[in-house]
């Protein structure tokens, strides 16, 4: 069964991956946190994020799921919805790669584990892009017909993406040279992911469901 929804969901997975590797506020939190306080501050505000990220998932498969069977005629709206977003992500992506400016402005966060914990969940959940995010993503992996099976290893491996990517922040911006690399390459890692988003916008626009 999850075998003939397994392209959609490595595609919708793959869009998740790049969208939490895009620097963001979440991002920016996580190293921030890393530079300033260390690798257990930001592994706690990590966990946050996870939580955060295994409720958007639950809440939007439910939902949108609800939806589709309640207004056909919603499925246009939802692709367009969720393709324009990929493709605002594809040109800021872009934008940032022809900048030579590549600092990003990070703010440490400090606080018990649990503090950073509660701060980690508060801006997954507060993100106002992460329902589009979740809109585009939900919809080309499992459109409005998934089986329960699918939809929960969906957001099974989707939770689990978020916390390795969040944790290998928390773990990799501890070191300044991790950052000096990073800076170093980041033109091009800009501009490979714009291509991903273009491409994804281009998938949910031309997409049957």
């Amino acid at each position: 069964m999850i075998f003939d929804w397994f392209p959609n969901l490595v595609l919708a997975w793959s869009i998740h991956a790049v969208a939490l590797m895009t620097p963001g506020p979440n991002v920016l939190a996580v190293v921030g946190t890393a530079m300033g306080s260390g690798r257990r501050p930001a592994l706690a505000m990590s966990l946050g994020m996870a939580t955060g990220t295994a409720l958007w998932s639950t809440m939007t498969v439910v939902g949108l799921g609800a939806l589709i069977a309640a207004y056909a005629g919603a499925v246009i709206a939802i692709k367009i919805y969720g393709a324009l977003y990929l493709a605002s992500l594809a040109i800021r992506s872009f934008r940032s790669a022809a900048t030579a400016k590549g600092d990003p402005s990070t703010r440490a966060l400090a606080g018990s584990p649990g503090t950073l914990y509660r701060r980690g969940l508060i801006l997954q959940m507060s993100n106002p892009k992460a329902a589009l995010s979740w809109i585009a993503t939900v919809t080309i992996g499992l459109g409005g017909s998934a089986p329960v099976p699918v939809a929960l290893c969906f957001i099974a491996v989707a939770v689990a993406i978020s916390a390795v990517i969040h944790a290998a922040y928390s773990l990799t911006f501890s070191t300044r040279p991790a950052v000096a690399l990073y800076l170093a390459a980041r033109r091009w890692i800009e501009g490979l992911l714009g291509v991903l988003f273009a491409f994804a916008a281009f998938k949910l626009a031309t997409s049957r469901i």
